[in-house]
C-alpha cells in the first residue's frame, strides 16, 4: 500500500504562484509514476502533470504547459507541482495520484493510489 498526503494549496490571485507538494508513504519501491489531477465543480477529474519515478520523464496537460513544472525529490518521496500565472480557471481540488504499473500518465484510472486533494483557489 501507498498513502499519499497532498499540502500547499491556498488562495491567490491570478498570476500568483503556488507549489503543491505529494509525500508518498509505504510501498514507495512499487511505484512507477506519479501524476497529479484537479477537479472543478461540477466537472470530470482532469489531468495536470506526471512524473515517471525511476527518470523523472514528465507529461503535461497542454492547459499548463508553460506554466506548470513537476519534479521529484527520491530521497524525501516527494512530488511537486510548482503552480505559475495562475489562472482563475484554474481553481480545483488538487489530487495525487500513484502507479505501480503500466500507466497512461492522463487517464485517471490507471492510478492505483490518491491523495485526499489540497484546493486552489485563484481569484480574478
Amino acid at each position: 500500500q501507498v498513502q499519499l498526503v497532498e499540502s500547499g494549496g491556498g488562495l491567490v490571485q491570478a498570476g500568483g504562484s503556488l507549489r503543491l507538494s505529494c509525500a508518498a508513504s509505504g510501498s514507495i519501491f512499487s511505484i512507477n509514476a506519479m501524476g497529479w489531477f484537479r477537479q472543478a465543480p461540477g466537472k470530470e477529474r482532469e489531468f495536470v502533470s506526471a512524473i515517471r519515478w525511476s527518470d523523472g520523464l514528465t507529461y503535461y496537460a497542454d492547459s499548463v504547459k508553460g506554466r506548470f513544472t513537476i519534479s521529484r525529490d527520491n530521497a524525501k518521496n516527494t512530488v511537486y507541482l510548482q503552480m505559475n500565472s495562475l489562472k482563475p480557471k484554474d481553481t480545483a481540488i488538487y489530487y495525487c495520484a500513484a502507479n505501480r504499473g503500466p500507466v497512461v500518465p492522463s487517464m485517471p484510472q490507471t492510478y492505483d493510489y490518491w491523495g485526499r486533494g489540497t484546493q486552489v483557489t485563484v481569484s480574478s
